[in-house]
């Protein structure tokens, strides 16, 4: 069976971030035989997710294999019920419509350098995308860094009570040390 990993980056982040990157030389020197679907995720909530729906679905017989940090761990929460598989998720957004009410207003994009504006309806369509009775629990691990400085990671302990946790004491949101991390999230995802 075909096997794919879709790397989700977190709101304000790229296919170029430093986890992504490590994630993807990882891959090309271990299993060069695992697809990669690593996109630039549009910044409205409604577009990121007919994007990642299009580019996810002609995939929906392989064995799939979701990293989301982030809003990517908020997404890939949500396509886990359209696409099942298994997700590794670093730092996830639990709630970005309460958290993202701080950024409404217009952006630069860092990567991009595109403008952008996030308003109200934005919010709506995050909540929207929620998912409340999560399927198979248990196809979640979840890496949390008590140290996040952008994340309350409680919630995330709550939320993914019945997933597979590893909490660590310290680090910061981008997750540090994510990398050493990589063997065992391929062996999870992909055994």
């Amino acid at each position: 069976m075909k096997k794919v990993l879709v790397y989700l980056h977190g709101f304000l982040s790229s296919p170029q971030s430093v986890k992504c990157q490590a994630t993807l030389n990882y891959m090309a020197q271990h299993h060069p035989d695992i697809s990669i679907i690593s996109p630039q995720i549009p910044y409205y909530p409604s577009e990121a997710i007919t994007h990642l729906t299009t580019l996810i679905e002609p995939f929906k017989d392989a064995q799939i294999g979701y990293i989301g940090s982030s809003m990517g761990g908020f997404m890939s929460t949500h396509l886990m019920q359209l696409f099942p598989g298994k997700a590794a998720l670093i730092n996830p957004a639990v709630t970005p419509h309460i958290l993202l009410k701080n950024f409404l207003g217009e952006h630069i994009h860092p990567y991009t350098n595109e403008p952008f504006t996030l308003v109200d309806t934005h919010m709506s369509e995050l909540e929207n995308l929620l998912v409340s009775d999560m399927k198979q629990p248990e196809n979640f691990w979840v890496f949390l860094q008590e140290g996040d400085e952008t994340l309350d990671y409680r919630e995330a302990v709550e939320k993914y009570k019945h997933s597979k946790l590893t909490v660590e004491a310290g680090g910061d949101h981008s997750f540090q040390g994510y990398e050493n991390h990589l063997p065992n999230i391929v062996s999870f995802l992909f055994d």
